[in-house]
């Protein structure tokens, strides 16, 4: 079954971006195209300069959603998160750094984490990888 879009969003399909239908990081209903976001993001000032972007695409309290574009070599150095996460290649391929273990993720490859543990990542060729984090709501973490 697909969900009819508004004419709002149809009006908007040639567009490169998310689309949402309220226009915002969080709406009832969100819809994306993630090859026109990965575009965007090539075409960034800050891919060009740094090699590497990233756009969040869904912010809620406890819940998010990043697109995180990396040119070949490029790192997303050593740090922890204090909620759950998963990471999938939508395209290229990375290779995740764990305390005892490497992970390779190639494209099509998805690796989901506690709570704080220790990673960082590295490109190993121009890749894209979509980001979802999940924050404990507060009885979880009594």
């Amino acid at each position: 079954m697909t969900t009819p879009r508004s004419k709002v969003s149809q009006e908007k399909e040639g567009r490169t971006g998310h689309e949402s239908l309220a226009g915002h990081l969080t709406a009832p209903l969100m819809d994306f195209n993630l090859p026109n976001e990965i575009a965007q993001l090539h075409d960034e000032e800050a891919w060009l300069r740094t090699g590497r972007n990233s756009k969040t695409l869904v912010k809620q309290p406890d819940f998010r959603i990043v697109l995180i574009a990396l040119q070949k070599g490029r790192h997303l150095e050593e740090h922890s998160a204090d909620a759950r996460l998963s990471i999938y290649a939508l395209g290229g391929h990375v290779k995740l750094q764990l305390p005892e273990r490497t992970l390779d993720l190639p494209h099509g490859h998805m690796v989901v984490l506690e709570r704080a543990i220790e990673h960082d990542l590295v490109a190993l060729e121009e890749s894209a990888i979509l980001l979802t984090i999940s924050w404990p709501h507060a009885e979880e973490t009594e």
